[in-house]
């Protein structure tokens, strides 16, 4: 891993069209991925994008080589990965799209995988933690541990896209998520006209 890299973890969550989205503009710009994913995404990418989370990989590896980049996936409970430890550097871990299973687990420190134990890391060694969580309507208990990772650090991204901008497609509001988290990760990206903007 190295300052360049950023850890991406997709869920079972609705709206993989984000995460997958955030991988290949965070590729198509250089930088580095590290990939993680709960099995339950081997369940939604079928459903909601048509491909198995292999066929996805395969184009977002074209995309890194076209690049000069590089994605790396490690497993559920592969703990030798370099995320599972403090002394290794990164650029952040941003959780696209994330169950809310997946918040409360990280919420309450009870992570029993690779995915898990990451954001923990993030939240001991205060590094950028993003959470895109994307579910409606909320529990009291899912507002209560996005109210406790926020006051730990941890920025809280709800997939809700402005309509300000005018969009045309699904694609256009998938563009305003993932713009708003490159924001976050300071990464310079031009996805969707911003407010105020003569675009």
């Amino acid at each position: 891993m190295n300052e360049r890299s950023v850890t991406i973890a997709w869920t079972g969550a609705s709206g993989l069209a984000y995460g997958v989205r955030l991988v290949d503009v965070l590729l198509s710009v250089g930088r580095d991925v590290t990939l993680l994913r709960s099995a339950a995404v081997d369940q939604t990418a079928p459903v909601e994008l048509g491909r198995t989370p292999e066929e996805i990989i395969t184009d977002l590896n074209r995309t890194a080589d076209a690049h000069g980049a590089s994605l790396t996936e490690y497993g559920r409970h592969e703990f030798t990965a370099p995320v599972a430890s403090g002394s290794a550097l990164g650029g952040g871990l941003v959780v696209c799209p994330c169950s809310m299973s997946t918040l409360g687990r990280i919420a309450t420190g009870s992570g029993t995988d690779l995915l898990h134990r990451a954001a923990d890391v993030c939240l001991k060694e205060r590094r950028r933690l993003i959470l895109v969580p994307r579910e409606t309507p909320l529990a009291t208990h899912h507002l209560e541990n996005m109210t406790r990772l926020s006051a730990e650090g941890a920025i809280i991204l709800p997939a809700m896209p402005g309509f300000y901008n005018g969009p045309k497609t699904v694609d256009d509001l998938v563009d305003f998520i993932v713009q708003r988290v490159c924001d976050q990760l300071g990464v310079e990206v031009d996805l969707s006209p911003r407010w105020g903007s003569d675009a």
